[in-house]
Parts: structure tokens; sequence; C-alpha cells
């Protein structure tokens, strides 16, 4: 009988707080949503692509009536996750029936112009549009970069941020078929790193060099600075650079060597072939035909009278002829 007592109280009190809850819960779902209350993580980076005002029109859209048991908060999480401009989103409510929505946004890492489109590209790898009310200064890329390559092009540029050194040099990048070039703030010359295989190595290495031989050069003397190379740097002379011109013409080799921890480097300048001026074609030397003139010898007239005629008057009448019968060679 005691048995049966307990069952039925138990009973009772589970159907009274079964009626209280539910009365509870329907006066929770009828009442008004008052506050809400919207909060953008910002980490080391601020950015403000989304607007506070947005965010709460898509609430006033999701729960038209105002009430706590009208909203779709599934639906409203998943319509905020869609915005190209947030990372991650958590809509929940208090027990208050405040409603809270935790809005995480992307952080570009690069702007990057491909196939005259410009867009920005997180640290995921993710492209999201320009927006038009926020921009962010980043470090401008173009060129036919593939997604494949957006992590590891991220990670360079982060790199670049992190150092003061590369920071100061290196304010852009391109891409030249399957070359990486990075755009430098000083002269008009790029440094060529090929791919981004072991970055940290070409930076040091461009920083040995400027800090051991460029220091003391004019900038504008260089078109290109190329570190694509294993243990070496090689350069290419800028043309247009007045200096140059007696360089190029001898075409000299420079060679560098630094000790940067433990690898050497070495520097050295393009040559250029020197210019080899084409041998002047030779005159014609045209040789005069000889002109054979012979000279007739002169008679001799014999007078009737003369019987004999002297040995010296001979030999010289012999010499005489032997002169005029000589050629004349004229040369023009």
């Amino acid at each position: 009988m005691k048995n049966k007592w307990r069952i039925l109280k138990i009973l009772v009190t589970v159907v009274l707080f079964g009626f209280l809850l539910s009365f509870s819960l329907k006066r929770f779902n009828d009442a008004k949503m008052e506050n809400v209350s919207i909060n953008m993580n910002q980490g080391k980076t601020p950015v403000y692509f989304v607007d506070e005002k947005d965010i709460k029109e898509l609430v006033k859209q999701y729960n038209p009536t105002r009430k706590i048991g009208d909203i779709n908060i599934p639906e409203l999480e998943k319509k905020i996750n869609l915005i190209p401009f947030v990372d991650s989103a958590n809509v929940y409510l208090n027990l208050n029936g405040n409603l809270n929505v935790d809005i995480k946004q992307r952080v570009p890492a690069f702007r990057l112009n491909k196939d005259g489109k410009d867009f920005y590209v997180d640290k995921k790898g993710v492209e999201f549009p320009i927006s038009k009310n926020f921009s962010l200064p980043s470090m401008l890329v173009m060129g036919d970069v593939k997604p494949s390559e957006y992590e590891a092009l991220g990670d360079l540029i982060e790199k670049i941020d992190k150092d003061d050194f590369s920071k100061k040099y290196f304010i852009g990048i391109t891409k030249e078929k399957e070359d990486y070039n990075l755009l430098t703030s000083d002269g008009n010359y790029k440094v060529e790193i090929g791919d981004l295989d072991n970055i940290d190595l070409k930076v040091r290495g461009f920083k040995t060099f400027v800090e051991k031989y460029l220091v003391d050069q004019n900038t504008q003397k260089y078109k290109k600075i190329s570190l694509k190379y294993d243990n070496q740097i090689v350069t290419t002379l800028n043309p247009y650079f007045k200096e140059n011109d007696s360089i190029l013409r001898n075409a000299p080799k420079i060679e560098l060597k630094t000790e940067d921890g433990s690898h050497k480097l070495e520097a050295k300048k393009s040559e250029s072939k020197p210019e080899v001026k084409k041998p002047e074609p030779k005159k014609e030397v045209k040789k005069a035909e000889s002109k054979k003139e012979t000279a007739k010898p002169k008679k001799v007239e014999k007078k009737a009278e003369a019987k004999k005629v002297s040995t010296k008057k001979k030999e010289t009448a012999s010499k005489t002829n032997d002169k005029k019968k000589k050629t004349k060679v004229v040369v023009e």
C-alpha cells in the first residue's frame, strides 16, 4: 500500500513539473526579444568588413514577430556564415532571452590581381571580394597564381611582415611564368626568387647582399637581382642607366663572397658580351695593267764614209737601248 502511494506521489510531481515547464516555455517563447548582442571577434588585425546594421537586418528577417519562439536560430546562423567576409558565426540564446551573435571575420593575407580582377585571399587560401565599406592595406600580388599556391604565398608575406628589413624593401609580388619576383621600394630593380621553396635562405641571402655590397652602389644601375640559383646571387645591369655604358662595353665579372651563418653567397654580375666591330671590307687594290712600252731602237746612221767604229761607242749604244726596253708599273 505504501509503495502505491509513493508511485502516485511521483506521478503527480512529474505532471505538475511538466505543466509548469510547458507553461514557462510558452511564456518564454511568447516574450519579445528585447536585446540582440553582436560580437565581432577581433584578433591582432582588426577588420570591419561586416556591418552590425546588416546583421541586425538579417535577424529581423528571420524573426519578423520579434518573439523569441519564432526565430529560427539554425537558419539564421547558416545565412550569416554564407556572407563572404565571415569566417565563422555562432548564434545562441541566453536564459534571459537575449540573442547573441558571435562573428569571426576573414583577415586578408594579400590582395591578388588575376585575370583583370581584384580580390582578397585569407591565410586559409579562401578568396573573398573587395568590400565597399572597408579596405585593409595589404601586399599586392599580380600574375597567374594558382589556388594551390595561396597558403605558401601567405606564409611568405607573413614572414616579410614580421621582418623589419624585408618589410622595408619589399612592397609587392609578381609572378612571371613560373617565377616569383619581389618588387622593391628602393630602385627600379626586382628580386627574382623563383619558386616558394627555401624562402628564409633567399631572404637572408638578399639581406647579406644589400649590407655587404648594394649599400655602396646606386640602386638605379640594376634591372634584376636573382636569388633563384643555389648559393649565389646574379645581378642584371640596367641598360638605360648611363653609368653602365662603360661596364656593359667592358663586361667585367665581379665576384663577392660573404658568409652568413653556415652558407656562402657568390654575387656575380651577368656578363654581357662586348660589342664586336665588324671588320671593314678591304679595299680592292687594282693593279694597272702593265704597259709595255717597247722602245724602238734608234736607227744608227752609218756614215758611208766611216769605215771603223770604236769599241766605246758600241758599249754606250747597247746600254742606252737596254734602258729604253724596261716596263713601267702604275698602282692606283
